[in-house]
């Protein structure tokens, strides 16, 4: 502990012991600056989640850019019979989810339920995007049983 910081070097004199001592503390600043930085979990944590959000917002809009391509596929490629089944089955969905949402309100912890309202309202901007996913799971439940 007894040894000089800057290896070799001393002062000569009272002007280059100012300078030594300016630059130990500048380097001593960033120091302490970069370890507040290391320190600081929250705005490390903040940052995180704000790059995970817009990785998933990319994803979702890909997804739903998929999802309408596949329902219109399937859309054209069905009977109307099963068209009308998979519209009923969305309905029927659509108040099983309504009632899980009540409970979902009462039980969830606040942050939880932003997310979840989050959802629900791009679920009802694009509910044929719902009604096709519905079609498309009772196509397959319909060929599952056939089998």
């Amino acid at each position: 502990m007894s040894e000089p910081i800057h290896e070799g070097r001393t002062a000569s004199d009272a002007e280059e012991l100012r300078e030594q001592v300016e630059q130990t503390r500048h380097e001593l600043g960033q120091t302490v600056e970069a370890l507040a930085d290391k320190a600081d979990v929250k705005a490390r944590g903040q940052a995180k989640a704000a790059e995970v959000k817009d990785r998933a917002v990319h994803t979702a809009g890909e997804l739903r850019h998929k999802a309408a391509e596949s329902a219109a596929r399937v859309r054209d490629s069905l009977p109307g019979t099963v068209t009308e089944k998979a519209s009923r089955t969305a309905g029927q969905a659509h108040a099983a989810a309504a009632k899980a949402g009540h409970i979902w309100d009462e039980k969830a912890p606040e942050p939880v339920r932003a997310k979840a309202a989050q959802a629900t309202r791009v679920a009802r901007r694009y509910p044929a995007l719902l009604a096709a996913a519905a079609a498309a799971a009772a196509v397959w439940l319909v060929r599952r049983r056939r089998s």
